[in-house]
C-alpha cells in the first residue's frame, strides 16, 4: 500500500484549505508560526514531500538542503521573494503560486491608494478628528480625463486599467510582454516606459521584484515624470528607490506617493513616512478575507493535483500539466524519460547537443514538459537527483544545447518521439512510439528499425548480419544463467550492420559481458538499465 504523500503548512492558511488536501488524499500537518521557528522548521522538513507557506516563512537554500522528500513548495499568494526558486529548481521542487487568487483583491487596494492621494482622503480625515475644518487646505484632483500609468499589465494590472477606464481616466500601459492584441483587449495605449513616465498623472506599479525591475522608478526615471505626478506601489518593495522618492518628494517633482510596500518591512523609521502626501499602508494589496480563501484554496489544490496525479498548475520552474493532459501524457513521459536513459547510457563523450523531435498527434501535446522529460532521463545517467524540474537548468550549467521540433504525422505510425544526441565525434539517434496497449515501444535505433519493449535490464549489441550471432549470444548468456525474457532484432540490409536488443531477467555481469565482448562476433555490447517506475 503506497503511503500518502505528507504536507506541512507553516504559516496561517483557511481551515478550508486543510479539508481540500484531506479529501485529495494528502496528509497535512498545520503548524501555523513554524515558518518563524527556523531551527524547528529546518529539523523537521525532511519528513514532508510538500511545503505550503504564505509569507512569513523564508524558503532559504539552507532549509533547501535539508528538506530531501521535498517535491512541491505552494506559495498561497503571488509573490515568491521568500523562496530561493533557483535553488529549489536546482533541487528539483516544483514551486507553484497562485497568480489569480488575489489579483483582484490588489487591484481595488491600488484604486483606492489612487483615490487616497487624489482626494488626500486619509490626511483629510485625520485633520477632521482632531477638531479642523480645513476644506481649503484639503484641495483634491478629479480623476476623469487624467491619464494613469500602469507599469506591469499582468493580472492585476489589467485589473487595475479595467477600473480606471471604468472612472473615465485615460491609461497608458508598459510591460515588456505586452503583446498589441493584449493591449486592445484591456483598453490600454501601449506604449515605452519613457513615454509613460512623461505622460501620466498617475502611475501605478505591478510587476514583480526581480534584478531588472529593482529600482525601475530611480531618480533618473523620476525626472522624467510630470511636475506633480502621484505614484502608488501595491507590487513590492524595492521596484522605486526610496531615496529617490524622497527628494522628488521633497523639491515637489512627485506630489504624492500611496505606498503599500517597503524596502524594509515594517518599515520603521523610514524617512518617507514623515512626508504628510505619502499614503502608507501594511503590505495590505492581498488582505481581504475573500482573498485569502481564494488563494488557501487554490495552493491546497494545485499541490495535491501534483503530488497525487502528476498536474502541475502555475508553476514557476516547470511547464504546466493539467490533470487530463498528466493521465494522456504519463505513457509518453515514461517513453521519453526511457529513451532519454539510453542514449545516455549508450554514450560516453560528453554530449553537447541534444535535438527532441515530436511527430503526429504527440506534437500537439505539452511538449516542452515532454522534453524536460527526455533531458532528465539522458542526464539522471550521471546524477541520479536530475528530475524534470530541475533538467533544463541543469543542462544549461553542462552547456547543453537543447533543440525541439514538432512535425505533423510523416510515417506509419501515429506519433513518435525521437533523440538525437551529437558529442564531438559522433552522432546517435533512438526513436520510440506507444502502441494502443500504453506501452512504450523502441521502434528505430541508429537508423535501423525494429520493435522493442523495455524491461528493467536489457543488452544491447551491434555486429555484422552473418549466421550464427543469435545461438552464439544464446549460449553465452545461458552458461552464465542468464535468461532471455526477449530478443528483438534490426538490420540495414543482409549481411550489412545489425543490431539486437534483448530484455533479461537478471542483468548480465561483467563476466558475461567480457566473454560476448572477448567472442569477436560484436562491433558494441553495452547492457543497459531503466527504472520502471519513473
Amino acid at each position: 500500500m503506497n503511503q500518502k504523500p505528507r504536507v506541512l503548512v507553516s504559516d496561517k492558511l483557511s481551515e478550508v484549505s486543510l479539508k481540500i488536501f484531506e479529501e485529495r488524499g494528502v496528509d497535512v500537518d498545520y503548524q501555523p508560526g513554524l515558518g518563524k521557528n527556523i531551527d524547528e522548521l529546518h529539523s523537521v522538513i525532511h519528513k514532508y514531500d510538500g511545503l505550503a507557506v504564505r509569507s512569513a516563512t523564508k524558503v532559504t537554500s539552507e532549509l533547501l538542503s535539508k528538506a530531501e522528500n521535498l517535491k512541491v513548495i505552494g506559495r498561497a499568494g503571488i509573490g515568491v521573494d521568500n523562496i530561493d526558486v533557483r535553488e529549489a529548481t536546482r533541487l528539483g521542487v516544483v514551486v507553484m503560486n497562485t497568480p489569480h487568487g488575489n489579483s483582484e483583491t490588489t487591484a481595488e487596494h491600488a484604486i483606492a491608494m489612487l483615490f487616497s492621494i487624489a482626494r488626500q482622503i486619509p490626511e483629510a480625515s485625520s485633520s477632521t478628528k482632531m477638531g479642523r475644518w480645513e476644506k481649503s487646505r484639503f484641495m483634491g484632483s478629479e480623476l476623469i480625463g487624467k491619464t494613469l500609468g500602469v507599469i506591469g499589465c499582468g493580472n492585476i494590472g489589467a485589473g487595475v486599467c479595467r477600473r480606471a477606464l471604468g472612472l473615465d481616466m485615460r491609461v497608458v500601459g508598459y510591460d515588456p510582454y505586452l503583446t498589441e492584441d493584449r493591449a486592445q483587449k484591456i483598453g490600454v495605449e501601449k506604449v515605452e516606459l519613457d513615454v509613460l513616465l512623461g505622460k501620466s498623472d498617475f502611475i501605478t506599479l505591478h510587476v514583480p521584484l526581480t534584478d531588472k525591475t529593482r529600482n525601475l522608478i530611480d531618480a533618473r526615471a523620476l525626472q522624467k515624470t510630470r511636475q506633480g505626478v502621484g505614484i502608488i506601489n501595491c507590487a513590492r518593495g524595492g521596484i522605486i528607490d526610496e531615496k529617490a522618492l524622497h527628494d522628488a518628494l521633497q523639491d515637489g517633482r512627485v506630489s504624492a506617493a500611496a505606498l503599500d510596500v517597503f524596502e524594509v518591512e515594517p518599515p520603521v523609521g523610514n524617512p518617507l513616512l514623515e512626508f504628510p502626501n505619502v499614503v502608507a499602508t501594511p503590505h495590505l494589496g492581498a488582505s481581504t478575507s475573500e482573498a485569502q480563501e481564494k488563494v488557501a484554496l487554490q495552493i491546497a489544490e494545485q499541490m495535491s493535483d501534483y503530488l497525487v496525479n502528476g498536474a502541475v498548475n502555475n508553476s514557476l520552474n516547470m511547464p504546466s500539466i493539467s490533470a487530463k493532459e498528466a493521465k494522456r501524457m504519463k505513457p509518453w513521459i515514461h517513453l521519453a524519460n526511457h529513451l532519454g536513459a539510453f542514449v545516455g547510457q549508450m554514450t560516453d563523450d560528453p554530449i553537447t547537443r541534444l535535438e527532441v523531435l515530436f511527430d503526429g498527434n504527440i506534437a500537439e501535446m505539452n511538449t516542452r514538459a515532454l522534453s524536460s522529460v527526455a533531458i532528465a532521463g539522458l542526464l539522471k545517467v550521471n546524477n541520479p537527483e536530475v528530475n524534470m524540474v530541475s533538467a533544463e537548468e541543469c543542462a544549461k550549467e553542462l552547456g547543453l544545447v537543447i533543440s525541439n521540433t514538432s512535425q505533423t504525422k510523416s510515417g506509419v505510425f501515429e506519433s513518435y518521439l525521437k533523440l538525437t544526441v551529437e558529442t564531438e565525434s559522433m552522432s546517435r539517434s533512438i526513436v520510440g512510439t506507444v502502441f494502443s496497449d500504453g506501452k512504450p515501444r523502441i521502434i528505430q535505433i541508429k537508423g535501423i528499425y525494429m520493435d522493442a519493449d523495455i524491461s528493467r535490464y536489457m543488452l544491447y549489441s551491434t555486429n555484422k548480419d552473418r549466421p550464427g550471432i543469435i545461438g552464439g549470444m544464446g549460449t553465452i548468456l545461458g552458461k552464465h544463467n542468464v535468461n532471455i525474457a526477449s530478443f528483438h532484432l534490426g538490420r540495414s540490409a543482409a549481411n550489412e550492420d545489425a543490431i539486437a536488443l534483448l530484455s533479461l531477467d537478471t542483468p548480465a555481469g561483467e563476466d558475461v559481458l567480457e566473454e560476448l565482448r572477448n567472442s569477436e562476433m560484436f562491433y558494441i555490447v553495452r547492457p543497459l538499465e531503466f527504472d520502471l517506475e519513473n
